[in-house]
């Protein structure tokens, strides 16, 4: 019985290797293509699909455009800042913030900002801006005019500056002595309504005297200044 089997299994082995002996050969045309398409040519292809995903992409990421539209990068206090503090590259740092929240006025570049001295107190990450620092915008905006001054003098009686602070409005007098008072007419104010700027701290040990730094129109402040080389200035806070 097992030899019977296996007669059959043979006969069908023989009748199938004959039948794929006289078939003719399967053609295949993208064979054919592989075969005689050079190397190269395959290169050139994968580098011209790259270049179309690519543009694609870029595509897609104009029409998208920013993930995170209508942010800023500002500068703020790296540290809590008293007032009258000379700003260094150590104080300052940079974060991201949405537009809409930041104030007017927002400094963006650290450089618009070193070396100068700040008007008021500034909390660690407040954002900075042009009227925390002491200058020409700071003094417009005191006085309300476009062409106003900045002018440091030195208060007659130095108690007055432990009493002053930004923001405060004052007239400013030439302090006389006791003889020109009783000799002469009553003093007259050289500028009137003068917005504190900065009281500086002084340093007692190094004989600085305390400042004050006044915002003043044009106008007024050659005066202001000049009368403070000759004499300490009587203030009257408003």
């Amino acid at each position: 019985m097992k030899r019977l089997r296996l007669d059959t299994a043979r006969r069908r082995v023989r009748r199938s290797a004959a039948m794929d002996l006289g078939r003719a050969p399967r053609w295949d045309p993208l064979d054919r293509m592989r075969s005689s398409r050079p190397r190269w040519a395959d290169a050139t292809f994968a580098r011209r699909l790259l270049a179309a995903a690519l543009a694609a992409l870029a595509a897609v990421l104009a029409i998208r455009g920013d993930p995170e539209p209508g942010r800023a990068e500002v500068v703020v206090a790296a540290r809590d800042l008293p007032p009258g503090h000379r700003l260094t590259g150590d104080d300052l740092g940079r974060v991201v913030r949405p537009e809409e929240s930041l104030p007017a006025g927002a400094i963006r570049e650290a450089a618009a900002v070193l070396g100068g001295t700040l008007g008021t107190a500034v909390r660690a990450g407040e954002v900075l801006t042009d009227l925390r620092v002491v200058g020409p915008r700071l003094a417009v905006a005191a006085t309300g005019t476009a062409e106003a001054r900045i002018v440091a003098i030195r208060p007659a009686d130095a108690a007055v500056a432990d009493v002053l602070r930004a923001g405060d409005r004052v007239d400013v007098i030439a302090a006389a002595d006791d003889d020109q008072a009783r000799a002469g007419p009553p003093p007259r104010p050289l500028a009137t309504d003068a917005a504190v700027v900065l009281v500086t701290t002084g340093d007692g040990g190094r004989g600085r005297e305390r400042m004050v730094l006044l915002a003043l129109d044009a106008a007024h402040a050659p005066a202001v200044a000049a009368a403070s080389l000759r004499t300490g200035l009587a203030l009257i806070v408003r």
